[in-house]
């Protein structure tokens, strides 16, 4: 075995043969000739890859685990990397796609010899693509030696499906595997932003792919913002970790519409935008911009000159408004840029000034609070600044638009990015931006309570030069008139009744005798039930029943989690008599699939318990799951969270008839339940209209 082959854990073998960790435990005991250890610690060994799929091969264990999944463990487990494997896949995927002739025969010669020659037609690519002065440099062939057994892998899974796709595959692999080490803009908020560049008066802006033209994004993370925009003529980046620069110089340049003349001019730099703008003297129509929020050290020390403060010098603790005259300062007159922003910016002291400065000269156009769980920090409502370049000759604008975005969630679910519904926030903002950024708008735009207003600038110009969209609101419609209320009364009447009759009788002492008992994972080997885990994936317009549905007794909310163009996984589609259970948490939560809720997607942190109804009562098993003794027994516990493992759940051995007996008492218990937290929301619901009803005045005090 070379000493550069790549190497995988106990975990990765695990997903590579699709079985639990427990089973390749099992395997090294019970098989002499399964591969040793070649590096790792003694409590979490690595394997040589090649090995490792011989014996699976031989085993038959490998004959049905996808293609893409044996490329990620080849790329996860590369000696030099996961992001220097995953540039050398890009760079070649960018070969097959631009130069398939010249990829067939390359790939004919030997892997030694393959090396040897790669770097020439990759270097041909990507300074054809990239220029002079790229992020991406060329690999030698020392470098690429480890890699061609993974990039013969990678050309394999593009002609399964598509450069693009497989690019994106092993691209958002490495983020989910890296969830802290990057800073990600959901694709959601990324078209949203897109759509709020787009030129005034755009007829495609809504459905969000307009002609942006030049476009620059000097944060550019994982290229995200990008991506999201339709048709420019031209993209700029600039990202300031070498490693993320160069995937997301790839990511671009695989998303292009074509490698010819048609495809858009892509320039990608590597450089700390703030301190070294590698695009000096340039001006774009658009810039988009998710920057890093709360830096202390982004340079005031060494830019108190900079050219770029035309709006004031920003204080230490503002770096969001350095990031923000960055981008004006790279705008054509005219040019709009739309850039994520804490919430902070809009209101702390220290940067009322330049706040007030472009507000005076008409620059900050909107400022448009988004719900929480939108992008990172998922717990802090963020909000997006719109901005324009002022011209010369050119009027200040007179107002300001605020917009609180948060009201358009059409659910009363708490906050969440599993939970976002992006449409619908979507949809709240364009309808207050369209109108009011309309070409020679004359009439005043339409206020909406509780969501949108413009704002005349000299009210915001006091003494704090407060921008938070909700300071400026006029107050929502409460819902708390009379009628209203007196009709959540009665809803609320008619749901004690029936939780009056869903009342449990008093409970009858029962026989204390002994059971035998089995476990849930016994059942799954017998064949009477079914165990699957949910991942949220999949596509079309099937909802997703989320964790937070499970627990709040809610219908599905989600939305499925492949992103757009990205091999798909089989979506698990929910039947009636399904039984869900949340992974982690440790409440003691079991829920039976009605007719309502078949057909949705299951989503992450779920666990389907599908029992064969000639063996098991669903409503008996969903019974026994709850058991505070039980969830007990079948919880572990890491350093923040509990997590169940629903196989060593145990039930009693009944036969059918008994089991149905049970089944009907938990089935009405679950009623039970039901009404009672109907009645808390309902009962919630009456309190605050009434506290809301009686100090704005639509309800009488008596």
């Amino acid at each position: 075995m070379p000493d550069s082959s790549t190497e995988v854990t106990a975990a990765g073998i695990a997903r590579l043969a699709g079985v639990g960790r427990a089973a390749v435990s099992n395997w090294r005991r019970r098989h002499p000739d399964f591969p040793k250890p070649v590096g790792g610690t003694e409590a979490s060994p690595s394997f040589a890859l090649p090995e490792v799929e011989q014996w699976l091969r031989e085993q038959g264990k490998l004959a049905e685990v996808p293609l893409r999944e044996r490329v990620w463990q080849q790329l996860s487990g590369h000696p030099d990397g996961a992001v220097t494997a995953l540039i050398h896949a890009g760079c070649a995927l960018l070969l097959v796609r631009d130069r398939p002739t010249a990829w067939l025969e390359i790939a004919a010669v030997s892997d030694a010899r393959m090396a040897d020659v790669l770097p020439v037609a990759l270097d041909h690519v990507l300074t054809n693509r990239f220029g002079e002065g790229r992020a991406v440099p060329t690999p030698t062939a020392s470098d690429l030696l480890p890699s061609v057994p993974l990039l013969r892998a990678t050309a394999e899974l593009a002609a399964e499906a598509g450069t693009r796709q497989a690019f994106d595959f092993l691209f958002g692999r490495q983020l989910d595997a890296n969830p802290r080490q990057y800073t990600l803009t959901p694709p959601g908020l990324a078209e949203l932003m897109a759509d709020l560049a787009q030129p005034a008066g755009d007829t495609v802006r809504r459905g969000g792919r307009g002609d942006s033209r030049t476009v620059l994004d000097p944060a550019a993370g994982t290229g995200a913002l990008l991506c999201a925009v339709g048709s420019p003529t031209a993209l700029y980046a600039q990202e300031a970790d070498p490693g993320l620069s160069a995937l997301t110089a790839l990511r671009l340049a695989l998303h292009a519409p074509g490698s010819g003349a048609d495809a858009p001019a892509l320039t990608a730099r590597t450089g700390d935008t703030l301190r070294t703008d590698a695009f000096p003297g340039l001006t774009v129509d658009t810039v988009l911009c998710h920057p890093p929020f709360n830096e202390r050290n982004w340079g005031h020390d060494d830019l108190a000159y900079d050219p770029r403060w035309e709006y004031g010098f920003p204080a230490r603790t503002e770096s969001e408004l350095a990031w923000v005259q960055h981008a004006l300062a790279h705008l054509r007159e005219g040019g709009t840029a739309v850039v994520l922003m804490p919430p902070a910016a809009a209101s702390r002291r220290s940067g009322r000034r330049i706040r007030a400065d472009l507000l005076r000269r008409g620059a900050l156009r909107a400022v448009i609070a988004l719900p929480a769980g939108a992008a990172p920090p998922y717990g802090i409502p963020l909000h997006i600044w719109v901005l324009r370049k002022p011209g010369a000759g050119r009027l200040p604008a007179p107002e300001l638009l605020v917009v609180d975005a948060a009201e358009s969630e059409a659910s009363g679910a708490p906050a969440g990015r599993e939970r976002l519904d992006w449409p619908a926030v979507r949809g709240a903002v364009l309808d207050a931006w369209t109108p009011f950024d309309a070409p020679g708008r004359r009439e005043p735009v339409e206020e909406r309570p509780g969501t949108s207003r413009a704002v005349p600038v000299i009210e915001l110009l006091d003494d704090d030069v407060d921008l938070a969209p909700a300071r400026h609101l006029p107050p929502p419609a409460t819902g708390g008139d009379a009628a209203e209320l007196a009709r959540v009364r009665e809803r609320l009447d008619d749901t004690l009744r029936l939780t009056a009759r869903l009342t449990p009788p008093p409970a009858v002492p029962g026989e204390q005798t002994r059971r035998p008992f089995t476990t849930v994972g016994e059942l799954a080997r017998a064949g009477a039930l079914q165990l699957r885990t949910g991942s949220g994936a999949g596509s079309g317009t099937a909802p997703v029943l989320t964790e937070h549905d499970v627990l709040a007794g809610t219908g599905p909310s989600g939305t499925p989690s492949a992103p757009a163009g990205s091999p798909e996984e089989e979506p698990l589609l929910l039947e009636p008599g399904d039984v869900v259970v949340p992974v982690v948490g440790g409440g003691s939560v079991a829920r039976v699939v009605d007719e309502a809720t078949a057909g949705a997607v299951l989503g992450r942190n779920l666990q389907l318990l599908r029992p064969d109804p000639a063996a098991l009562d669903p409503w008996f098993l969903a019974g026994f799951l709850r058991g505070t003794a039980n969830n007990r027994q079948a919880s572990s516990y890491a350093s923040t969270a509990t997590r169940l493992d629903a196989r060593r759940i145990q039930v009693p051995r009944l036969p059918l008839d008994e089991q149905r007996r049970y089944g009907e008492q938990f089935s009405a218990l679950a009623a039970f339940e039901d009404a009672l937290r109907e009645a808390g929301r309902l009962g919630g619901q009456l309190v605050q209209g009434m506290y809301d009803g009686l100090t704005d005045g639509s309800v009488a005090p008596e």
